[in-house]
């Protein structure tokens, strides 16, 4: 009787072995996808595109803002 349980737990110790070694190998396999992807998002032009319409609206903004302040000094001085 006692082979038996030595069995099971040999039986065991194999299956959560080759369950922890699957889901590690899915981790790896999703991490390497995960970071693909970074790599690709990195590259494409679309993040620069939208960093160069950001810094295009601030400056047009901050000379809309500028034109706005010297209409009011010069009405307040006039």
């Amino acid at each position: 009787m006692n082979n038996q349980y030595i069995r099971r737990e040999v039986f065991c110790c194999e299956t959560c072995h080759e369950l922890k070694s699957f889901w590690e190998k899915e981790i790896s396999k999703q991490t390497g996808y995960r970071e693909l992807e970074e790599d690709r998002q990195g590259r494409s032009a679309l993040r620069k595109l939208r960093e160069e319409w950001k810094q295009r609206l601030e400056k047009r903004l901050g000379m809309l803002d500028n034109s706005d302040g010297k209409e009011k000094q010069a009405n307040t001085v006039g």
